[in-house]
């Protein structure tokens, strides 16, 4: 007889996301929620995978006002939309301080940084370090200095971190990640993808994906279920 439980089938949940969307931090914590009111979170799996959007932005950045005007034109629209922004991660347990973000920032080199965080096992850590840095604290993560002092906890330092963004086979790597879900036709994050199976676009509201996990979870009992001896033989 061969025998199979839910606690030898992970559920793996891939997350499309940039470093400077606002709503991919608001989704992570959304999803955070949801696995602590399903309880059983070591059975799910989280990939994080990268996506600029906007890889025209220059290295050294632009001011992010100006990069704001010129990207939505109406200042009071863009008041609105941070203020939206704020009231939202109240709910959801940021305290978003966008006013405090002076620059617009090329993320590629992040990505960079994030790829070899997940070689070592650390790629949540980093992408939440990145994530309440960026939103919270207004910090430049586009200084060296910076993001030496983000990732000493991983016991990185300046010189690895400027090897790491130099390093060109780092750069295919994520250029072929972004490449990939750009082909599977995402174009907006946060994307989800539940077990390879279901998408889910946006930073839905927890319940939403309290739903999607708990049918991935069904499936996956009926397909244990399918495999275990009865009376009646194998």
């Amino acid at each position: 007889m061969r025998e199979m439980n839910l606690q030898n089938k992970k559920i793996t949940i891939d997350i499309v996301s940039d470093v400077v969307c606002p709503w991919c931090y608001v989704g992570k914590k959304r999803l955070e929620s949801a696995l602590a009111e399903m309880g059983n979170s070591e059975d799910v799996v989280i990939n994080w995978y990268p996506f600029q959007l906007d890889p025209t932005i220059p290295e050294e950045g632009v001011d992010r006002e100006k990069y704001f005007i010129k990207k939505f034109g109406d200042p009071g629209k863009i008041r609105q939309m941070f203020d939206h922004l704020t009231n939202v991660g109240k709910e959801d347990g940021i305290d978003f301080q966008l006013d405090m973000i002076s620059k617009s920032i090329n993320t590629f080199s992040l990505h960079k940084l994030l790829h070899v965080a997940g070689e070592e096992g650390v790629k949540a850590e980093a992408e939440e370090i990145f994530f309440k840095a960026y939103f919270t604290e207004g910090k430049d993560l586009s200084e060296v200095a910076v993001l030496t002092t983000l990732l000493s906890g991983f016991g990185w330092d300046e010189e690895k971190i400027k090897n790491i963004m130099s390093d060109d086979s780092v750069g295919y790597a994520v250029r072929q990640e972004i490449s990939h879900y750009q082909g599977m036709g995402v174009s907006g994050v946060p994307f989800f993808v539940v077990n390879n199976k279901y998408g889910i676009s946006g930073a839905q509201p927890s319940e939403v994906f309290i739903q999607a996990l708990s049918t991935v979870r069904d499936e996956m009992l009926v397909e244990v279920q399918g495999e275990v001896c009865g009376p009646e033989g194998c």
